[in-house]
């Protein structure tokens, strides 16, 4: 496969005592912070870093929605999936699925949507052919239901 043609990425953390909350589990913006991470990763792994950084544009989160399905704890290895499930003119929807290794268990299905600005001036931008070519669509269908 080609590194266009990635389309689930994963990616692995545990969960450290520092990410832990008053409940005695996984602080919920640890979901947020890790959602970004893995974007991110995902991207550098792809062509569109470099491709978006060429047009002097980067990518900011419009709106984010998590569903909480289980809890984590702390030295528990965890696994995300992310996927781009939709690009239109000038945002795409990414998509993450939260697994616990140990027992594949899902603990989280979230969304957020990104949109492609201009890096100086804040402003959408269209987004390019070769940015939008650094991923290939999952659909719904096509989403991972199991790390395997």
């Amino acid at each position: 496969m080609s590194e266009a043609a990635l389309a689930i990425y994963r990616y692995d953390v545990t969960v450290p005592a520092s990410a832990i909350d008053e409940n005695g589990h996984l602080n919920n913006v640890e979901y947020v912070r890790w959602m970004q991470a893995a974007s991110i990763a995902h991207a550098h792994h792809t062509p569109c870093t470099r491709q978006t950084n060429a047009v002097g544009a980067t990518w900011v989160v419009r709106s984010h929605r998590i569903e909480y399905l289980r809890a984590a704890f702390e030295g528990e290895q965890l696994a995300i999936l992310t996927w781009i499930s939709e690009i239109k003119k000038v945002r795409s929807q990414r998509k993450y699925t939260f697994f616990r290794v140990a027992d594949q268990a899902i603990l989280a299905q979230c969304e957020t949507d990104w949109v492609f600005v201009d890096a100086q001036t804040g402003k959408p931008l269209s987004i390019p052919q070769a940015v939008a070519d650094s991923f290939e669509l999952v659909s719904d269908a096509q989403a991972p239901k199991t790390l395997g």
